[in-house]
């Protein structure tokens, strides 16, 4: 024999109720078949509201009763022939009649108890196993129905009963042995007490009932039947892609089912494991999907982590003191006082010290724990030797399942290092000695986070996510979303990242798309967005709170930078092409450094130095492998070494610098790459990063851009530049005549930087410098005399792209 439970939506109407009469017909052909079914979907939650309403004094509640009455008799017309409906409309109208006696009470009481609860949504169960039957009658299959509540007895706890096993085992066998009939039909969820009087076995009883069934009667099988193709690793509502879990153990399964797993509900394994009856979850809209079997033994899955589960609304209840070091008692106190509330305890965790014991409870209980911890420790709270009870609310907890985690070391290493590279605050932890789950209590906002960072870190082996908030369309910017298009389809294919960019703005609109933008179409889709406010695109980003975030600012804006760290404290790495941020003062630059390692962010910034060049990343590279920078000198103005190489006095300068800008080699303001400020950022920034505490002010600066030329607009700074054309070309004449070019050149050396125009010779590691390109050249300890070089194009918005790309890439590969 065999066992078949139908849930809420399998039987949620006319057409869904034949999809389980052909999976009927298929089982009895190959056994003798216990069908078990659920109140129509959605009408246990319309009774109990239904109940309520009439407890509140409000008339809705009849609104509520005419509606399952329309649906159950609509599901009869909808079955049944017409010369078979009378007496089923009947039957079901006369228990709708019973239920609306019964609300009507309740009304008139103002009061609804939970036996009166019980006895209503029972209903439920009762109607539908009566309308199926007679669907089964109608077509001719053989079948018995039986009544649960003869048959399963419990004690007398309302709203979620005890089963007397021993009662009812002997019950149902009597029962099934007494007929020759192939096929019963059972409603599930209800029961009843010595009394006869009507239980139920709690929310999800139905799965229950059917295992207590298949257990009384040694059933070869037990199937779930639902509308999910059984188990997955993780909640398909909180992630995108999980993965089907063909076979679980029974301890598994009662894991998962405990933190929150709904497809099965937790006291149904423990009849069947006792009988080592396996378990399919099936589904009944698509049933040739394997599903998933439980049962004791399980195959690998390539994983020491089985499946990933949460519990929502979790109060954290924290009792501390000096006097619970060394005295026992304390922890039983405190559970006895729970326990004599009906509050039941989901998570325990107490440090070795004793001074402290944390518990986890359901949240709508935390105000009454509250009161009946206090009240218990009343004596030692006045006398100051244990603290009033602190409660925490708005939490959760996600738990890792897993038999084979206990022979896995690592595994919660694993576990909160992904957490917290995530910026996933954990307020309390928990293992078993089974070592089969791993719980972590964390606030509600950051559970779809959590869940899908620990699905990318021990499921994912297709790809890992990377979300990117993009500030600034500029020349930069939109050559930086081209190479993301044009790279997306490769990197998925060769480095696994699926990356996304998930929000996008500039200085008049922004956009978020929380699937990520069409990069085909993100200019229509940023101009059709909303009106760009700082503030709002700052929320946007930070309340999302997505996995393996990264906020890249191309622009230069002081106020952008100014939201770093507001975006460092929530773990979202920061990727600037702006300089701004590291070239303020000092104590914001190491502040920023210091909350990206606080906080487990990267905050990256090649480009601020040397465009596309790997100018910072080498300099960490010798610090890090233990050298010592003794000097640096560098062209670091792609700008001014394009100037100066293609200004041969010939032409006025200024027609120069034009031509630099229109190429995209300058800034917006060409008076900061001219005047030497962006170079001296440039160096302070790789001062910075050498270890010194530098500053703009202690850095020499020789200009040679005259005063004029530093005044009034970008226009008026090129009219300036034409009356200054005879200063311009003395200095290119006086290098001239010495056979040598004028480069503006930044020195670092032991603790002093400067920059300046210089004449170099045909003699020296810069002369040989041409267009763009920059160089940079690291004397150290280990290259004492011959300098460790970076050279190439320093200016450019497509190489400058392609660095900020690069920095992105390193921001996930952390």
């Amino acid at each position: 024999m065999h066992v078949l439970k139908f849930g809420g939506s399998s039987v949620a109407n006319a057409e869904n109720i034949n999809k389980v009469i052909q999976l009927v017909r298929q089982a009895l052909d190959k056994d003798r078949t216990i069908l078990v079914v659920s109140a129509l979907g959605g009408i246990t939650d319309t009774l109990i509201q239904a109940g309520i309403s009439a407890a509140a004094g409000d008339d809705a509640y009849k609104e509520k009763l005419l509606e399952i009455e329309r649906r159950h008799l609509e599901t009869v017309k909808s079955l049944l022939p017409i010369t078979g409906q009378s007496a089923v409309l009947s039957a079901v109208k006369t228990r709708c009649n019973e239920i609306e006696d019964i609300c009507s009470g309740v009304y008139l009481l103002g009061e609804l108890s939970p036996r009166t609860q019980d006895k209503i949504v029972s209903y439920g169960e009762l109607l539908a196993s009566i309308i199926l039957s007679a669907h089964l009658a109608a077509l001719g299959v053989p079948h018995e129905w039986k009544d649960s509540r003869r048959l399963i007895r419990t004690n007398s706890h309302f709203g979620h009963a005890t089963v007397d096993f021993a009662r009812s085992n002997a019950l149902i066998r009597e029962a099934i042995d007494a007929s020759s009939t192939n096929l019963f039909v059972f409603p599930g969820f209800i029961a009843s007490n010595d009394n006869g009087i009507t239980t139920t076995l709690g929310r999800g009883g139905s799965d229950y009932t059917a295992a207590i069934l298949a257990a009384a009667v040694d059933a070869s099988t037990l199937e779930i039947w639902t509308d999910v193709s059984g188990m997955m690793t993780a909640d398909p509502r909180l992630v995108t892609s999980p993965k089907l879990i063909p076979h679980i153990s029974y301890q598994e399964a009662m894991e998962l089912s405990h933190f929150g797993a709904k497809v099965i509900y937790p006291p149904t394994i423990q009849p069947v494991m006792r009988k080592a009856i396996p378990v399919w979850i099936k589904n009944t809209f698509s049933p040739a999907d394997p599903g998933t079997i439980i049962e004791a033994g399980t195959t690998r899955n390539g994983s020491s982590i089985r499946g990933i589960s949460s519990i929502p609304r979790i109060a954290l209840l924290s009792l501390e003191g000096s006097g619970m070091v060394g005295i026992p008692g304390f922890s039983q106190k405190l559970f006895e006082a729970l326990a004599n509330h009906q509050i039941n305890v989901i998570l325990i965790t107490q440090g070795s010290s004793e001074h402290s014991i944390c518990v986890g409870i359901d949240d709508a209980n935390a105000l009454v724990a509250k009161q009946a911890v206090d009240q218990a420790f009343e004596h030692e709270i006045g006398i100051g030797t244990v603290e009033p009870l602190v409660i925490e609310r708005d939490l959760a907890i996600i738990a890792l399942v897993g038999d084979r985690m206990k022979s896995h070391p690592g595994v919660s290493g694993k576990m909160f290092g992904a957490l917290g590279r995530n910026g996933v605050n954990v307020r309390a932890i928990a293992q078993g000695s089974s070592e089969r789950n791993i719980s972590a209590v964390v606030a509600t906002g950051d559970v779809r986070k959590a869940i899908n960072v620990l699905h990318e870190e021990f499921f994912e082996t297709t790809y890992k996510q990377l979300n990117l908030f993009i500030t600034g369309t500029g020349n930069v910017g939109r050559r930086l979303l081209d190479q993301l298009l044009q790279q997306q389809t490769w990197l998925l294919r060769h480095l696994r990242i699926q990356l996304r960019v998930v929000g996008l703005a500039n200085s008049r609109k922004m956009i978020f798309q929380d699937e990520g933008i069409d990069l085909h179409e993100w200019k229509e889709q940023l101009d059709s967005g909303g009106r760009m406010q700082l503030d709002g695109w700052l929320e946007g980003i930070t309340s999302r709170n997505l996995r393996n975030s990264v906020f890249v600012d191309v622009t230069a804006n002081a106020d952008v930078a100014e939201q770093y760290p507001t975006l460092l404290q929530k773990s979202i790495s920061i990727v600037a092409c702006n300089k701004i941020a590291c070239s303020s003062n000092y104590v914001q630059y190491r502040r920023l450094k210091d909350l990206a390692r606080e906080y487990n962010a990267r905050f990256l910034f090649e480009t601020n130095v040397g465009a596309g060049l790997p100018v910072i990343g080498t300099l960490n590279d010798l610090l890090r492998s233990g050298d010592t920078v003794r000097r640096i000198e560098a062209v670091l103005s792609g700008t001014l070494n394009f100037v100066f190489n293609h200004y041969k006095g010939d032409r006025p300068f200024s027609e120069v610098v034009r031509q630099a800008q229109h190429e995209g080699y300058t800034e917006p303001d060409p008076r900061l790459d001219l005047s030497g400020t962006d170079v001296m950022r440039k160096i302070m920034i790789l001062a910075r990063e050498s270890g010194q505490k530098t500053e703009m002010q202690d850095i020499d600066n020789r200009s040679f851009l005259p005063d004029s030329c530093r005044e009034g607009s970008v226009e008026d700074f090129y009219a300036a530049m034409i009356k200054e054309e005879q200063h311009f070309s003395a200095l290119y004449h006086a290098a001239a005549a010495e056979g040598k070019k004028l480069k503006f050149v930044a020195r670092y050396n032991e603790g002093k930087a400067s920059v300046g125009l210089q004449h170099i010779g045909p003699d020296q590691d810069l002369y040989h410098l041409y267009g763009k390109d920059n160089v940079v050249l690291f004397f150290t300890d280990r290259y004492p005399e011959q300098p460790l070089v970076v050279k190439g194009a320093g200016a450019g918005a497509e190489v400058t792209a392609s660095g900020v790309f690069a920095d992105i890439l390193r921001a996930i590969n952390s």
